[in-house]
């Protein structure tokens, strides 16, 4: 019931959006009323993150306001949001893993924005923009062009382009001069370190980023690459300044802070952290082999068991070799969690386990090599010992079936 209310909030919102919108937009561009333009304030909204699972990174928009006290558009203020999609979208989940999913933008009144990320405990930072009339008139032609419904959906990059870049962006056309953004020294973070850091209070989601995320995201990254981020792109607006006409000036001319952080509730992620749960793996193999070697027999289904898992979390990997997400197409991690140990399940039921622990050992010595260049999930290598441990040469050195030394006895 609760996400239904918030779907049709957010529809009630967006549809007062476009009508208040539509009457902004609708005036003449014309040079003739270059003047009008002063009363416009044009600024980067940057919202601090929440703790919901799709609002760890925060979240930038655009704001419109006419602070004209008469006139036909005057007291309007709108928010451009590039971040509006649909979860009740027809396979919005398969479309979202093969990063096929499409945002776009939408204009929301000022104050219910502001109210909305104030109930989470959130901040808004706004950014007024140091803007000449003639560039606020280019941004308003360019906003009106991209909210005509041909232009307003985008595919979304979680790098690439979202909802702190298409601001960025749409600012850097409409501007006469150069932006010129000053180089933070020494601050060269790769995109998985980035990520880990808003994920660093929800251990769960960080595995899950390291588990689908790819070697290049471990490549050092560039002060515009950073900016996919909001609070970086915040950080790099209040440093940059605009070059025209042989003179400076700066990007930014006032900071506000139209919400002020409040007190978030903390939803606690599950009770072991990843790595716990590699450690209680590996206690159980060690268990299950204890067994083995008091009982003279081989536990096949708990073989089956971590193949079936191993397999599993594999296809998910191998899909994600396909996806359009960035970073993902080349995971090192899918030399031990891919699908072939589901087509060797049949033989280890039958208690031919040769050739699978040789197919098993081979992938384990390429996936422990693989850790030199790409950083892995937390707890992974601990995993990846329990499976090692299943390999029959090593675990002879653990359980012996038939022991050589009782043999000898009984001939006696």
């Amino acid at each position: 019931m609760k996400q239904k209310n918030s779907f049709f909030r957010r529809f009630f919102l967006l549809i007062l959006g476009f009508m208040a919108v539509n009457q902004v937009m609708a005036e003449d561009n014309g040079n003739d009323h270059l003047a009008q333009f002063d009363s416009i304030e044009v600024s980067l909204l940057t919202c601090s993150p929440h703790e919901e699972i799709y609002s760890l990174y925060g979240h930038s928009a655009l704001r419109w306001h006419d602070m004209r006290q008469s006139g036909p558009d005057a007291g309007s203020d709108i928010v451009f949001n590039w971040g509006i999609f649909n979860f009740n979208k027809p396979y919005f989940v398969l479309r979202f893993v093969f990063g096929l999913t499409d945002y776009e933008l939408g204009p929301i009144p000022f104050q219910p924005f502001c109210s909305y990320y104030q109930q989470w405990g959130s901040s808004v930072t706004e950014q007024v923009l140091n803007l000449t009339n003639e560039e606020k008139m280019r941004l308003k032609a360019a906003l009106a062009e991209n909210l005509k419904p041909e232009n307003r959906i985008y595919r979304y990059n979680y790098f690439y382009d979202n909802c702190s870049t298409r601001p960025r962006d749409i600012v850097e056309k409409c501007l006469n001069g150069k932006l010129e953004y000053t180089q933070r020294e020494d601050y060269t973070p790769s995109y998985r370190e980035m990520v880990s850091q808003c994920t660093r209070n929800h251990r769960w989601a960080t595995f899950g980023n390291d588990m689908l995320l790819g070697i290049k995201s471990d490549f050092k990254t560039n002060m515009r690459e950073q900016e996919f981020l909001p609070e970086n792109l915040m950080y790099d607006f209040d440093h940059a300044q605009i070059y025209a006409a042989g003179a400076y000036r700066p990007l930014v001319k006032e900071r506000r802070m139209p919400v002020m952080p409040g007190v978030q509730v903390i939803e606690h992620d599950f009770p072991l952290t990843p790595m716990e749960c590699a450690l209680i793996l590996l206690a159980l193999t060690l268990i299950i082999m204890l067994i083995e070697r008091k009982t003279g027999k081989r536990q096949i289904w708990y073989d089956v068991l971590l193949m079936t898992i191993q397999g599993l979390a594999g296809c998910v990997l191998f899909v994600m070799l396909f996806s359009q997400h960035p970073t993902t197409s080349t995971n090192l991690q899918i030399l031990l969690l891919n699908p072939l140990p589901l087509f060797f399940i049949p033989s280890v039921i039958r208690q031919n386990v040769t050739r699978w622990q040789k197919v098993l050992l081979i992938m384990t010595i390429l996936y422990l090599i693989g850790g030199i260049f790409q950083h892995y999930a937390e707890g992974m290598m601990i995993v990846a010992l329990s499976l090692l441990l299943r390999i029959w040469p090593l675990q002879n050195l653990f359980v012996t079936l038939q022991p050589f030394s009782k043999s000898k006895k009984v001939k006696k």
